[in-house]
């Protein structure tokens, strides 16, 4: 653990007034993301080597101190999510060691300011996944083979993926038992997601679909015989598996999930294929939805963002941008 790693509480034993039992700090541990943890230890890390290498102090880190790195950063062409990044978590390691108020970030982030307009002047942009649209998912079905478990598991992941707006760490976490066949679909269960921290869970109802090869209901039914075949009544739902098609222990990690949908974008040969990532699938959900004249209330029910959020409306713009344009149907 460095010493801008994030802690859940301090121990100090001798006063019971602050100390804190395992069990109380494997829960605050556990509150805590573990791609957050990493992306922190990342972050902090990087901070701690600069900081060394110019014999600056980094707790506490003085306002010029945070300013140089951001400047650092920049002269790296770092994507400004990534600097934001960098500055949450230096701040949120002061707060935890105790220094309230600092570091003073004012500095940092009108520096941040400048390299983000910098950007803009260079004709960058901000880098997205592209969306995995309704053509695409079956371009990527189509590479997989439904003969081998492998291909049925991809397929059920590429499947439920686009048709929950699924997020990678959704569908790393869904269980055998998370899923319920009607006569309307199917019903899964979610037990816990980014906007849903409480672990209150929530349900998505995915109606049958139309097509054999991307019917959500055959497509996971399919993988659930092959699971039973092969012995698995429980467990993880998208399982390892190995080069030589044999299913492993454990399930799929929501960066094997990432690496899965690339490789599949790849062997479908789709335009600029390697920029795709498991966050297609939930971006393409509802851009298709939107195709199709869904209200947006109803897509983000379905994609689980909170009813505050700006980012299922970033899917659909590129939508209404088009379909709503005010240069159609004009006479040019």
């Amino acid at each position: 653990m460095t010493d801008l790693e994030p802690r859940p509480a301090d121990v100090t034993p001798h006063d019971p007034n602050t100390a804190l039992s395992p069990a109380a700090l494997d829960r605050l541990d556990r509150s805590v993301p573990e791609n957050t943890k990493t992306a922190y230890r990342r972050q902090a890390a990087l901070f701690i080597d600069w900081c060394e290498q110019h014999g600056r102090a980094t707790l506490p880190a003085s306002p010029q101190t945070l300013a140089a790195y951001v400047s650092h950063l920049c002269d790296l062409d770092r994507a400004p999510a990534t600097i934001e990044q960098a500055i949450a978590t230096i701040r949120v390691a002061h707060r935890e060691a105790g220094h309230d108020g600092q570091p003073d970030t004012r500095a940092a982030l009108r520096i941040l300011k400048t390299h983000k307009r910098d950007r803009a002047e260079q004709g960058k942009r901000k880098r997205k996944a592209p969306p995995v649209t309704l053509n695409i998912l079956r371009a990527m079905i189509d590479t997989t083979d439904p003969a081998t478990p492998a291909g049925q598991r991809d397929r059920a992941l590429l499947i439920l993926g686009f048709a929950m707006m699924a997020r990678r760490s959704e569908l790393a976490a869904l269980r055998t038992d998370d899923v319920t066949f009607t006569d309307d679909g199917l019903t899964v269960f979610i037990r816990a997601s980014k906007t849903d921290q409480e672990a209150a869970g929530a349900e998505v109802h995915i109606p049958n679909g139309v097509h054999p090869d991307t019917d959500p209901v055959r497509v996971t039914r399919a993988w659930l015989d092959t699971l039973t075949a092969h012995g698995i009544h429980d467990g993880p739902l998208l399982r390892r598996i190995n080069r030589w098609g044999h299913l492993l222990p454990g399930g799929m990690s929501g960066a094997a999930i990432n690496e899965r949908v690339r490789k599949l974008a790849v062997d479908a040969d789709v335009p600029n294929a390697v920029a795709f990532t498991a966050h297609g699938l939930r971006a393409g959900g509802p851009t298709e939805a939107a195709k199709a004249g869904q209200p947006v209330s109803f897509i983000a029910e379905h994609g689980r963002w909170s009813k505050t959020s700006p980012q299922v409306l970033e899917y659909i713009r590129p939508v209404d941008k088009w379909r709503d344009n005010p240069m159609r149907g004009i006479g040019l």
